[in-house]
C-alpha cells in the first residue's frame, strides 16, 4: 500500500495573506491548478480554490484587488507524510474534497489530488470511490 508521501505533489505554489485574488487566479492558470494553499510563516492557516474565487469573489462583485483572505477556505482538513493512499481517499471522500493539503508539524509539504490517487496503481479504486462520494454528496446537497 502506497504512502501519501510517494505520490503527492511536491514543490507546491503558495500566496500568503499578503495576495490579492488576482494573483492568485494568475497563479492557477500559470501552474494549471485549482487550488492554491495561503501559507503565513511557513504554516498553511487556508486555501484558496477556484470556486472560491467564482463563488466568494466574483458571484460577490468583489475586485481581483480583494485579499486572499476575504475569500480562502480556512476550516481545512490535512493529511501527514505517513497516511497510505487509502487513508487520504477516504478522508476526501467523508470530507467531500478533492484536494488535500499534506503537513508536516503545520508545514505544508505537498498537496494530494483525486489525480495523484488515480496515478498511483494500488490506489485506482480509492479514488473512483473517491470522485463518487464526492460527487454523490454533492449532488445531495444542491
Amino acid at each position: 500500500m502506497k504512502k501519501v508521501s510517494e505520490i503527492m505533489t511536491r514543490n507546491v505554489d503558495f500566496v500568503t495573506p499578503l495576495d490579492n485574488v488576482y494573483e492568485v487566479a494568475v497563479k492557477m492558470k500559470r501552474d494549471d491548478v485549482g487550488v492554491i494553499p495561503v501559507c503565513e510563516n511557513d504554516q498553511i492557516i487556508g486555501v484558496i480554490t477556484d470556486r472560491d474565487i467564482v463563488v466568494r469573489g466574483v458571484a460577490e462583485k468583489r475586485p481581483g484587488s480583494t485579499k486572499v483572505t476575504d475569500v480562502m477556505s480556512e476550516n481545512l482538513y490535512t493529511g501527514s507524510l505517513d497516511m497510505t493512499a487509502d487513508e487520504a481517499a477516504d478522508l476526501m471522500a467523508d470530507k467531500q474534497i478533492r484536494r488535500l493539503p499534506i503537513v508536516e508539524n503545520n508545514k505544508l509539504v505537498g498537496i494530494i489530488s483525486l489525480g495523484d490517487l488515480s496515478l498511483a496503481k494500488e490506489s485506482d479504486s480509492a479514488a473512483g470511490h473517491t470522485l463518487t462520494q464526492v460527487s454523490e454528496q454533492r449532488d445531495q446537497i444542491q
